[in-house]
Protein backbone atom coordinates (compact mmCIF):
# COMPACT_ATOMS: atom_id res chain seq x y z
CA UNK A 1 0.00 0.00 0.00
CA UNK A 2 2.81 2.43 0.93
CA UNK A 3 4.57 1.60 -2.32
CA UNK A 4 1.39 2.33 -4.27
CA UNK A 5 0.98 5.71 -2.54
CA UNK A 6 4.58 6.62 -3.36
CA UNK A 7 4.05 5.75 -7.04
CA UNK A 8 0.83 7.83 -7.16
CA UNK A 9 2.54 10.85 -5.58
CA UNK A 10 5.48 10.56 -7.98
CA UNK A 11 3.15 10.47 -11.00
CA UNK A 12 1.13 13.39 -9.58
CA UNK A 13 4.16 15.67 -9.11
CA UNK A 14 5.51 14.63 -12.53
CA UNK A 15 2.23 15.62 -14.22
CA UNK A 16 1.77 18.78 -12.11
CA UNK A 17 5.24 20.13 -11.33
CA UNK A 18 3.88 23.58 -10.44
CA UNK A 19 2.15 22.05 -7.41
CA UNK A 20 5.34 20.48 -6.07
CA UNK A 21 7.62 22.16 -3.54
CA UNK A 22 8.34 25.64 -4.91
CA UNK A 23 11.94 26.59 -5.64
CA UNK A 24 13.49 30.03 -5.35
CA UNK A 25 13.44 32.31 -8.42
CA UNK A 26 17.24 32.08 -8.74
CA UNK A 27 17.03 28.26 -8.87
CA UNK A 28 14.25 28.40 -11.44
CA UNK A 29 16.27 30.83 -13.56
CA UNK A 30 19.30 28.51 -13.49
CA UNK A 31 17.16 25.59 -14.67
CA UNK A 32 15.60 27.69 -17.45
CA UNK A 33 19.04 28.96 -18.55
CA UNK A 34 20.32 25.37 -18.64
CA UNK A 35 17.37 24.35 -20.84
CA UNK A 36 17.95 27.30 -23.21
CA UNK A 37 21.68 26.65 -23.59
CA UNK A 38 21.14 22.94 -24.27
CA UNK A 39 18.52 23.86 -26.90
CA UNK A 40 20.72 26.39 -28.69
CA UNK A 41 23.71 24.01 -28.72
CA UNK A 42 21.77 21.19 -30.41
CA UNK A 43 20.84 21.49 -34.11
CA UNK A 44 18.47 18.54 -33.78
CA UNK A 45 16.57 19.95 -30.76
CA UNK A 46 16.10 23.31 -32.47
CA UNK A 47 14.09 21.65 -35.25
CA UNK A 48 11.24 20.64 -32.93
CA UNK A 49 8.78 23.21 -31.62
CA UNK A 50 8.09 21.31 -28.39
CA UNK A 51 11.70 21.83 -27.25
CA UNK A 52 11.38 25.61 -27.64
CA UNK A 53 8.05 25.67 -25.80
CA UNK A 54 9.46 23.59 -22.93
CA UNK A 55 12.19 26.20 -22.26
CA UNK A 56 9.73 29.07 -22.73
CA UNK A 57 7.44 27.52 -20.10
CA UNK A 58 10.31 27.44 -17.59
CA UNK A 59 10.91 31.18 -18.03
CA UNK A 60 7.19 31.98 -17.91
CA UNK A 61 6.92 30.24 -14.56
CA UNK A 62 9.48 32.67 -13.05
CA UNK A 63 7.87 35.98 -13.99
CA UNK A 64 4.36 34.71 -13.25
CA UNK A 65 5.09 33.33 -9.77
CA UNK A 66 7.78 35.88 -8.79
CA UNK A 67 6.94 39.12 -10.69
CA UNK A 68 8.76 41.31 -8.13
CA UNK A 69 11.96 39.27 -8.02
CA UNK A 70 15.22 40.46 -9.67
CA UNK A 71 15.05 37.36 -11.89
CA UNK A 72 11.69 38.35 -13.46
CA UNK A 73 13.05 40.82 -16.10
CA UNK A 74 15.75 38.33 -17.11
CA UNK A 75 13.10 35.64 -17.53
CA UNK A 76 10.94 37.94 -19.70
CA UNK A 77 13.93 38.89 -21.87
CA UNK A 78 15.10 35.30 -22.46
CA UNK A 79 11.52 34.19 -23.08
CA UNK A 80 11.15 36.87 -25.77
CA UNK A 81 14.48 35.81 -27.32
CA UNK A 82 13.27 32.21 -27.50
CA UNK A 83 10.04 33.24 -29.24
CA UNK A 84 12.11 35.24 -31.73
CA UNK A 85 14.41 32.25 -32.29
CA UNK A 86 11.40 29.97 -32.72
CA UNK A 87 9.97 32.33 -35.36
CA UNK A 88 13.07 31.83 -37.50
CA UNK A 89 12.22 28.11 -37.66
CA UNK A 90 8.40 28.21 -37.64
CA UNK A 91 7.72 31.35 -39.67
CA UNK A 92 4.51 31.79 -37.66
CA UNK A 93 3.46 35.39 -37.00
CA UNK A 94 2.09 34.53 -33.56
CA UNK A 95 5.62 33.62 -32.37
CA UNK A 96 6.96 36.95 -33.62
CA UNK A 97 4.09 38.84 -31.98
CA UNK A 98 4.68 37.00 -28.69
CA UNK A 99 8.33 38.12 -28.77
CA UNK A 100 7.29 41.70 -29.52
CA UNK A 101 4.73 41.71 -26.68
CA UNK A 102 7.28 40.46 -24.15
CA UNK A 103 9.93 42.99 -25.21
CA UNK A 104 7.37 45.80 -24.85
CA UNK A 105 6.28 44.45 -21.47
CA UNK A 106 9.87 44.48 -20.25
CA UNK A 107 10.38 48.09 -21.39
CA UNK A 108 7.13 49.28 -19.78
CA UNK A 109 7.29 47.30 -16.51
CA UNK A 110 11.04 47.62 -15.87
CA UNK A 111 11.99 50.91 -17.61
CA UNK A 112 15.15 51.39 -15.51
CA UNK A 113 16.47 47.83 -15.71
CA UNK A 114 19.76 47.18 -17.50
CA UNK A 115 17.89 45.02 -20.07
CA UNK A 116 15.35 47.74 -20.97
CA UNK A 117 17.55 49.27 -23.72
CA UNK A 118 18.31 45.79 -25.10
CA UNK A 119 14.58 45.02 -25.28
CA UNK A 120 13.87 48.37 -26.95
CA UNK A 121 16.58 47.66 -29.51
CA UNK A 122 15.06 44.25 -30.24
CA UNK A 123 11.67 45.89 -30.84
CA UNK A 124 13.24 48.12 -33.48
CA UNK A 125 15.05 45.11 -34.98
CA UNK A 126 11.77 43.18 -35.34
CA UNK A 127 10.16 46.02 -37.31
CA UNK A 128 13.31 46.48 -39.41
CA UNK A 129 14.28 42.87 -40.12
CA UNK A 130 11.03 40.91 -40.01
CA UNK A 131 8.08 43.30 -40.42
CA UNK A 132 9.90 45.54 -42.95
CA UNK A 133 8.23 48.66 -41.54
CA UNK A 134 11.04 51.21 -41.85
CA UNK A 135 9.17 54.15 -40.33
CA UNK A 136 8.13 52.15 -37.29
CA UNK A 137 11.66 50.74 -36.99
CA UNK A 138 13.12 54.26 -37.11
CA UNK A 139 10.84 55.38 -34.25
CA UNK A 140 11.70 52.35 -32.09
CA UNK A 141 15.48 52.74 -32.64
CA UNK A 142 15.14 56.46 -31.91
CA UNK A 143 13.61 55.57 -28.53
CA UNK A 144 16.84 53.77 -27.66
CA UNK A 145 18.84 56.94 -28.35
CA UNK A 146 16.45 59.26 -26.47
CA UNK A 147 15.44 57.16 -23.46
CA UNK A 148 18.72 55.33 -22.88
CA UNK A 149 21.49 57.83 -23.71
CA UNK A 150 23.98 55.97 -21.48
CA UNK A 151 22.93 52.44 -22.49
CA UNK A 152 25.21 49.99 -24.28
CA UNK A 153 22.75 49.66 -27.22
CA UNK A 154 22.93 53.34 -28.18
CA UNK A 155 25.81 52.90 -30.66
CA UNK A 156 24.15 50.02 -32.49
CA UNK A 157 20.87 51.92 -32.68
CA UNK A 158 22.71 55.01 -33.99
CA UNK A 159 24.29 53.02 -36.84
CA UNK A 160 20.92 51.65 -37.96
CA UNK A 161 19.31 55.09 -37.59
CA UNK A 162 21.91 56.57 -39.94
CA UNK A 163 21.18 53.81 -42.45
CA UNK A 164 17.40 54.29 -42.15
CA UNK A 165 17.77 58.06 -42.48
CA UNK A 166 19.24 57.54 -45.96
CA UNK A 167 16.44 55.16 -46.94
CA UNK A 168 13.62 57.32 -45.58
CA UNK A 169 14.99 60.73 -46.55
CA UNK A 170 15.54 63.85 -44.45
CA UNK A 171 11.94 65.11 -44.54
CA UNK A 172 10.50 61.86 -43.16
CA UNK A 173 13.09 61.52 -40.38
CA UNK A 174 12.51 65.09 -39.21
CA UNK A 175 8.77 64.47 -38.91
CA UNK A 176 9.34 61.20 -37.03
CA UNK A 177 11.83 62.80 -34.60
CA UNK A 178 9.56 65.76 -33.94
CA UNK A 179 6.56 63.51 -33.29
CA UNK A 180 8.46 61.29 -30.88
CA UNK A 181 10.27 63.98 -28.91
CA UNK A 182 7.08 65.99 -28.33
CA UNK A 183 4.91 63.15 -27.05
CA UNK A 184 3.08 64.66 -24.09
CA UNK A 185 2.82 63.20 -20.61
CA UNK A 186 -0.61 62.46 -19.16
CA UNK A 187 -1.60 63.64 -15.68
CA UNK A 188 -3.14 60.42 -14.34
CA UNK A 189 -4.41 61.29 -10.86
CA UNK A 190 -4.18 63.57 -7.83
CA UNK A 191 -4.26 62.00 -4.35
CA UNK A 192 -4.16 63.58 -0.91
CA UNK A 193 -4.11 62.87 2.84
CA UNK A 194 -4.70 65.58 5.40
CA UNK A 195 -5.23 66.47 9.04
CA UNK A 196 -5.95 69.81 10.71
CA UNK A 197 -2.40 71.25 10.27
CA UNK A 198 -0.77 68.96 7.68
CA UNK A 199 -1.51 67.78 4.14
CA UNK A 200 0.30 65.62 1.61
CA UNK A 201 -0.71 65.91 -2.08
CA UNK A 202 0.60 63.48 -4.69
CA UNK A 203 0.40 64.20 -8.44
CA UNK A 204 0.65 60.98 -10.49
CA UNK A 205 2.11 61.32 -14.01
CA UNK A 206 2.44 58.87 -16.89
CA UNK A 207 6.25 59.19 -16.88
CA UNK A 208 8.98 61.53 -15.66
CA UNK A 209 8.51 65.22 -16.43
CA UNK A 210 10.18 68.54 -15.79
CA UNK A 211 8.37 70.92 -13.47
CA UNK A 212 8.76 74.21 -11.59
CA UNK A 213 6.80 75.88 -8.80
CA UNK A 214 6.10 79.29 -7.27
CA UNK A 215 4.20 80.63 -4.28
CA UNK A 216 1.71 83.41 -5.14
CA UNK A 217 0.42 84.80 -1.84
CA UNK A 218 -1.55 81.79 -0.52
CA UNK A 219 -1.50 79.79 -3.74
CA UNK A 220 1.23 77.23 -4.43
CA UNK A 221 1.45 76.71 -8.21
CA UNK A 222 3.26 73.83 -9.93
CA UNK A 223 3.97 74.07 -13.68
CA UNK A 224 4.41 70.66 -15.35
CA UNK A 225 6.07 70.87 -18.77
CA UNK A 226 5.18 68.78 -21.83
CA UNK A 227 2.05 67.48 -20.11
CA UNK A 228 -1.68 67.28 -20.74
CA UNK A 229 -4.93 66.43 -18.95
CA UNK A 230 -6.77 63.54 -20.66
CA UNK A 231 -10.24 64.18 -22.10
CA UNK A 232 -13.24 63.73 -19.82
CA UNK A 233 -10.89 64.11 -16.81
CA UNK A 234 -11.44 66.86 -14.26
CA UNK A 235 -8.93 67.35 -11.49
CA UNK A 236 -10.49 69.52 -8.82
CA UNK A 237 -10.24 68.20 -5.29
CA UNK A 238 -11.82 69.85 -2.27
CA UNK A 239 -10.00 69.07 0.98
CA UNK A 240 -12.35 69.58 3.92
CA UNK A 241 -9.74 69.73 6.67
CA UNK A 242 -6.13 70.81 6.78
CA UNK A 243 -4.02 73.71 5.50
CA UNK A 244 -4.99 73.09 1.83
CA UNK A 245 -8.60 73.79 0.83
CA UNK A 246 -8.50 73.01 -2.92
CA UNK A 247 -6.26 71.30 -5.46
CA UNK A 248 -7.01 72.25 -9.07
CA UNK A 249 -5.26 71.05 -12.26
CA UNK A 250 -5.79 72.97 -15.52
CA UNK A 251 -4.22 73.29 -18.95
CA UNK A 252 -2.23 76.52 -18.76
CA UNK A 253 -0.43 76.94 -22.08
CA UNK A 254 0.33 74.57 -24.95
CA UNK A 255 2.15 71.63 -23.38
CA UNK A 256 2.02 72.99 -19.80
CA UNK A 257 -0.34 71.84 -17.03
CA UNK A 258 -0.77 74.08 -13.99
CA UNK A 259 -1.63 72.53 -10.63
CA UNK A 260 -2.80 75.01 -7.98
CA UNK A 261 -2.89 74.34 -4.24
CA UNK A 262 -5.04 76.91 -2.46
CA UNK A 263 -3.56 77.25 1.04
CA UNK A 264 -5.74 78.65 3.85
CA UNK A 265 -2.93 80.44 5.67
CA UNK A 266 0.84 80.78 5.41
CA UNK A 267 2.49 77.39 5.95
CA UNK A 268 5.82 75.74 5.25
CA UNK A 269 5.98 73.36 2.30
CA UNK A 270 8.27 70.79 0.69
CA UNK A 271 8.15 69.60 -2.93
CA UNK A 272 10.02 66.59 -4.28
CA UNK A 273 9.50 63.80 -6.81
CA UNK A 274 9.63 60.02 -6.66
CA UNK A 275 10.09 57.45 -9.40
CA UNK A 276 8.63 54.19 -10.67
CA UNK A 277 5.96 55.43 -11.20
CA UNK A 278 6.86 59.11 -11.43
CA UNK A 279 4.94 61.36 -9.04
CA UNK A 280 5.34 64.82 -7.52
CA UNK A 281 4.84 64.98 -3.74
CA UNK A 282 3.89 68.19 -1.91
CA UNK A 283 3.91 68.40 1.90
CA UNK A 284 2.21 71.43 3.49
CA UNK A 285 2.15 72.06 7.24
CA UNK A 286 4.03 73.00 10.38
CA UNK A 287 7.79 72.43 10.31
CA UNK A 288 8.04 71.32 13.97
CA UNK A 289 5.51 70.57 16.69
CA UNK A 290 6.62 71.98 20.06
CA UNK A 291 4.94 70.49 23.14
CA UNK A 292 6.73 70.77 26.49
CA UNK A 293 6.62 67.57 28.50
CA UNK A 294 4.37 67.82 31.58
CA UNK A 295 4.83 64.29 32.77
CA UNK A 296 7.54 61.79 31.94
CA UNK A 297 6.33 58.44 30.60
CA UNK A 298 6.68 55.50 32.91
CA UNK A 299 9.73 53.43 31.93
CA UNK A 300 9.36 49.80 32.94
CA UNK A 301 12.15 48.15 30.95
CA UNK A 302 15.72 48.05 32.17
CA UNK A 303 18.34 49.00 29.60
CA UNK A 304 21.50 46.94 29.61
CA UNK A 305 24.49 48.49 27.86
CA UNK A 306 26.43 46.13 25.64
CA UNK A 307 30.19 46.35 26.17
CA UNK A 308 31.16 45.03 22.75
CA UNK A 309 31.14 47.70 20.04
CA UNK A 310 28.73 47.27 17.13
CA UNK A 311 30.31 46.76 13.74
CA UNK A 312 29.30 49.72 11.60
CA UNK A 313 27.64 49.06 8.26
CA UNK A 314 28.88 52.28 6.71
CA UNK A 315 32.54 53.05 7.30
CA UNK A 316 31.87 56.79 6.94
CA UNK A 317 29.58 56.74 9.99
CA UNK A 318 32.15 55.66 12.57
CA UNK A 319 30.14 56.43 15.69
CA UNK A 320 26.75 57.42 16.97
CA UNK A 321 25.77 61.04 16.28
CA UNK A 322 25.72 62.71 19.71
CA UNK A 323 24.76 66.19 18.48
CA UNK A 324 22.20 67.71 20.87
CA UNK A 325 19.10 68.32 18.77
CA UNK A 326 16.46 71.03 19.15
CA UNK A 327 13.98 68.43 20.37
CA UNK A 328 16.34 67.45 23.18
CA UNK A 329 17.09 71.07 24.10
CA UNK A 330 13.38 71.82 24.39
CA UNK A 331 12.69 68.61 26.32
CA UNK A 332 9.99 67.48 23.88
CA UNK A 333 8.16 64.43 25.16
CA UNK A 334 7.86 61.22 23.14
CA UNK A 335 4.45 59.67 23.57
CA UNK A 336 3.09 58.79 20.13
CA UNK A 337 4.76 56.14 17.97
CA UNK A 338 3.77 54.97 14.48
CA UNK A 339 4.85 51.46 13.44
CA UNK A 340 4.92 50.60 9.76
CA UNK A 341 4.71 46.88 8.80
CA UNK A 342 6.49 46.79 5.43
CA UNK A 343 4.65 45.89 2.19
CA UNK A 344 1.11 44.41 2.20
CA UNK A 345 -1.75 43.59 -0.14
CA UNK A 346 -0.63 43.19 -3.75
CA UNK A 347 2.95 43.95 -2.66
CA UNK A 348 4.14 40.79 -0.84
CA UNK A 349 7.76 41.92 -0.39
CA UNK A 350 10.35 39.11 -0.29
CA UNK A 351 8.97 35.66 -1.07
CA UNK A 352 10.45 32.26 -0.27
CA UNK A 353 8.13 29.44 -1.24
CA UNK A 354 4.86 30.26 0.47
CA UNK A 355 6.50 32.57 3.05
CA UNK A 356 5.88 36.28 2.44
CA UNK A 357 7.59 39.27 4.00
CA UNK A 358 4.32 41.18 4.44
CA UNK A 359 2.97 38.54 6.87
CA UNK A 360 6.12 38.45 9.03
CA UNK A 361 6.35 42.25 9.33
CA UNK A 362 2.69 42.54 10.33
CA UNK A 363 3.05 39.96 13.10
CA UNK A 364 6.16 41.65 14.54
CA UNK A 365 4.55 45.10 14.28
CA UNK A 366 1.48 43.94 16.23
CA UNK A 367 3.66 42.39 18.95
CA UNK A 368 5.71 45.60 19.19
CA UNK A 369 2.57 47.74 19.38
CA UNK A 370 1.18 45.57 22.19
CA UNK A 371 4.44 45.87 24.14
CA UNK A 372 4.67 49.66 23.77
CA UNK A 373 1.01 50.16 24.71
CA UNK A 374 1.54 48.15 27.89
CA UNK A 375 4.26 50.68 28.75
CA UNK A 376 1.85 53.61 28.40
CA UNK A 377 2.69 54.82 24.89
CA UNK A 378 0.16 55.78 22.24
CA UNK A 379 0.81 53.51 19.23
CA UNK A 380 -0.60 53.48 15.70
CA UNK A 381 0.01 50.98 12.88
CA UNK A 382 0.01 52.13 9.24
CA UNK A 383 -1.84 48.89 8.46
CA UNK A 384 -3.50 46.34 10.74
CA UNK A 385 -4.33 43.75 8.06
CA UNK A 386 -3.14 42.59 4.65
CA UNK A 387 -3.80 45.79 2.68
CA UNK A 388 -1.69 47.69 0.16
CA UNK A 389 -0.28 51.10 1.09
CA UNK A 390 1.82 53.30 -1.16
CA UNK A 391 5.21 54.39 0.19
CA UNK A 392 4.20 58.06 0.28
CA UNK A 393 1.00 57.29 2.21
CA UNK A 394 2.88 55.49 5.01
CA UNK A 395 4.89 58.52 6.11
CA UNK A 396 1.86 60.76 5.47
CA UNK A 397 -0.04 58.73 8.09
CA UNK A 398 2.79 59.31 10.59
CA UNK A 399 2.80 63.04 9.84
CA UNK A 400 -1.00 63.28 10.17
CA UNK A 401 -0.90 61.44 13.52
CA UNK A 402 1.78 63.91 14.73
CA UNK A 403 3.96 60.94 15.61
CA UNK A 404 7.07 61.43 17.73
CA UNK A 405 8.78 58.34 16.25
CA UNK A 406 8.35 56.31 13.04
CA UNK A 407 9.53 52.67 12.91
CA UNK A 408 9.32 50.75 9.62
CA UNK A 409 9.81 46.97 9.85
CA UNK A 410 11.09 44.88 6.93
CA UNK A 411 12.66 41.51 6.13
CA UNK A 412 15.85 41.28 4.08
CA UNK A 413 16.80 39.03 1.14
CA UNK A 414 19.97 38.26 -0.80
CA UNK A 415 21.16 35.90 -3.52
CA UNK A 416 23.86 34.64 -1.16
CA UNK A 417 21.86 32.34 1.13
CA UNK A 418 24.62 32.31 3.74
CA UNK A 419 24.21 36.02 4.39
CA UNK A 420 22.31 36.72 7.63
CA UNK A 421 21.98 39.40 10.28
CA UNK A 422 20.03 42.38 11.57
CA UNK A 423 20.62 45.94 10.36
CA UNK A 424 18.98 49.31 10.95
CA UNK A 425 18.80 52.20 8.47
CA UNK A 426 18.17 55.92 8.64
CA UNK A 427 17.62 58.29 5.72
CA UNK A 428 20.75 59.57 4.01
CA UNK A 429 22.71 59.20 0.76
CA UNK A 430 24.04 55.63 0.67
CA UNK A 431 27.80 55.12 0.34
CA UNK A 432 27.72 51.34 0.51
CA UNK A 433 26.84 49.18 -2.53
CA UNK A 434 24.74 46.66 -0.59
CA UNK A 435 22.91 49.49 1.20
CA UNK A 436 21.98 50.85 -2.24
CA UNK A 437 20.73 47.40 -3.30
CA UNK A 438 18.61 47.05 -0.14
CA UNK A 439 17.10 50.50 -0.69
CA UNK A 440 16.51 49.69 -4.36
CA UNK A 441 14.58 46.56 -3.41
CA UNK A 442 12.50 48.28 -0.74
CA UNK A 443 11.81 51.20 -3.09
CA UNK A 444 10.80 48.73 -5.84
CA UNK A 445 13.16 50.42 -8.27
CA UNK A 446 16.57 49.81 -9.83
CA UNK A 447 20.16 50.89 -9.06
CA UNK A 448 20.01 53.33 -11.97
CA UNK A 449 16.95 54.98 -10.44
CA UNK A 450 18.71 55.20 -7.08
CA UNK A 451 21.14 57.75 -8.47
CA UNK A 452 18.17 59.96 -9.39
CA UNK A 453 16.82 59.62 -5.87
CA UNK A 454 20.17 60.50 -4.32
CA UNK A 455 20.35 63.68 -6.40
CA UNK A 456 17.12 65.06 -4.85
CA UNK A 457 18.04 64.15 -1.28
CA UNK A 458 20.40 67.12 -0.87
CA UNK A 459 17.44 69.52 -0.87
CA UNK A 460 15.56 67.40 1.68
CA UNK A 461 18.31 66.82 4.23
CA UNK A 462 17.68 70.12 6.04
CA UNK A 463 14.04 69.19 6.59
CA UNK A 464 14.55 65.70 8.02
CA UNK A 465 15.51 64.51 11.49
CA UNK A 466 18.87 63.05 10.45
CA UNK A 467 20.71 63.45 13.76
CA UNK A 468 17.84 62.15 15.89
CA UNK A 469 17.15 59.29 13.46
CA UNK A 470 20.82 58.29 13.66
CA UNK A 471 20.66 58.08 17.46
CA UNK A 472 17.40 56.16 17.36
CA UNK A 473 18.87 53.70 14.84
CA UNK A 474 21.95 53.03 16.98
CA UNK A 475 19.94 52.56 20.17
CA UNK A 476 17.49 50.14 18.56
CA UNK A 477 20.21 48.17 16.75
CA UNK A 478 22.21 47.76 19.97
CA UNK A 479 19.22 46.67 22.03
CA UNK A 480 17.89 44.17 19.46
CA UNK A 481 21.26 42.40 19.28
CA UNK A 482 21.77 42.55 23.05
CA UNK A 483 18.26 41.23 23.80
CA UNK A 484 18.49 38.31 21.37
CA UNK A 485 22.02 37.32 22.44
CA UNK A 486 21.96 37.76 26.19
CA UNK A 487 18.34 37.82 27.37
CA UNK A 488 16.83 35.17 25.10
CA UNK A 489 20.13 33.28 24.53
CA UNK A 490 19.87 32.96 20.75
CA UNK A 491 23.11 31.82 19.12
CA UNK A 492 24.59 33.05 15.83
CA UNK A 493 23.02 36.53 15.97
CA UNK A 494 24.86 38.54 13.32
CA UNK A 495 25.10 42.29 13.93
CA UNK A 496 25.28 44.13 10.58
CA UNK A 497 25.21 47.55 12.26
CA UNK A 498 23.61 50.87 11.41
CA UNK A 499 23.58 52.07 7.81
CA UNK A 500 22.40 54.95 5.69
CA UNK A 501 20.32 54.70 2.51
CA UNK A 502 17.73 56.75 0.61
CA UNK A 503 14.42 55.01 1.36
CA UNK A 504 11.26 56.49 -0.17
CA UNK A 505 9.23 55.45 2.88
CA UNK A 506 11.33 57.72 5.15
CA UNK A 507 11.32 60.83 2.92
CA UNK A 508 9.27 63.70 4.30
CA UNK A 509 9.18 62.40 7.89
CA UNK A 510 8.74 65.18 10.45
CA UNK A 511 9.96 62.97 13.27
CA UNK A 512 12.93 60.62 13.84
CA UNK A 513 12.36 57.77 11.38
CA UNK A 514 14.19 54.49 10.85
CA UNK A 515 13.84 51.24 8.92
CA UNK A 516 14.76 47.88 10.49
CA UNK A 517 15.68 44.79 8.47
CA UNK A 518 14.98 42.10 11.08
CA UNK A 519 16.64 39.20 9.21
CA UNK A 520 17.10 37.42 5.90
CA UNK A 521 14.25 35.32 4.53
CA UNK A 522 16.79 33.71 2.19
CA UNK A 523 18.88 32.36 5.08
CA UNK A 524 17.72 28.98 6.39
CA UNK A 525 18.35 29.70 10.09
CA UNK A 526 16.79 33.18 10.14
CA UNK A 527 13.84 32.09 7.98
CA UNK A 528 13.03 29.37 10.53
CA UNK A 529 13.35 31.85 13.41
CA UNK A 530 11.21 34.52 11.73
CA UNK A 531 8.35 32.02 11.59
CA UNK A 532 8.67 31.26 15.32
CA UNK A 533 6.39 33.29 17.64
CA UNK A 534 8.91 33.25 20.51
CA UNK A 535 11.62 34.76 18.30
CA UNK A 536 9.20 37.38 16.94
CA UNK A 537 8.34 38.37 20.52
CA UNK A 538 12.05 38.64 21.31
CA UNK A 539 12.54 40.94 18.30
CA UNK A 540 9.62 43.13 19.37
CA UNK A 541 11.00 43.25 22.91
CA UNK A 542 14.45 44.29 21.62
CA UNK A 543 12.98 47.08 19.49
CA UNK A 544 10.95 48.31 22.48
CA UNK A 545 14.12 48.36 24.61
CA UNK A 546 15.84 50.45 21.94
CA UNK A 547 12.98 52.96 21.92
CA UNK A 548 13.10 53.21 25.72
CA UNK A 549 16.88 53.72 25.60
CA UNK A 550 16.47 56.56 23.08
CA UNK A 551 13.73 58.23 25.20
CA UNK A 552 15.84 57.97 28.37
CA UNK A 553 18.79 59.63 26.61
CA UNK A 554 16.53 62.44 25.34
CA UNK A 555 15.19 63.13 28.81
CA UNK A 556 18.62 63.02 30.51
CA UNK A 557 20.08 65.48 27.96
CA UNK A 558 17.08 67.79 28.36
CA UNK A 559 17.51 67.83 32.17
CA UNK A 560 21.25 68.62 31.81
CA UNK A 561 20.48 71.40 29.29
CA UNK A 562 18.20 73.15 31.78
Amino acid sequence: MKRLNTIILTIFFFLFPSLSLSASPSDLLKRADRCRKELLRSKIKRKYRINWLRCIAKYKRIYRIYPLSPEAPWAIYHCANLYLGLYRYSGKKRDLNCALTLYRWLVEKYPHHRLADDAQYKIGWIFYKYKHDLKKAYIEFLKVEIRYPHGDMKRRAKRILDHLAVLLGKSNTKILKKGLRKKKIALKNIRYWSTYNYARVVIDLERSAKYSYRLYRKNLVIYIKNAFIPRNSTFKRRIKKGPVSYVIARAYKDGIVRVILIIKEKKDYDIFHLFNPFRIVIDVGERIKIARSKKKPKITLSTKILKKKIRRGIRKTKKKDNTISLAQQLGLRIRRIVIDPGHGGRDPGCIWGGIKEKDITLRIAKLLAKKLRSMGYEVYLTRTRDTYLSLEKRIAIANMKHADLFISIHVNAHRNRRLRGIETYFLNVATDERAILVAARENATSEKNMSDLQSILSSLMLNTKIHESSRLAYDIQKEIVSTLRYRFRYRYIQDLGVKQAPFYVLIGARMPAILIEVGFITNRLERKRLLDLRYERALAYGIARGIVRYINENQSIASRTY
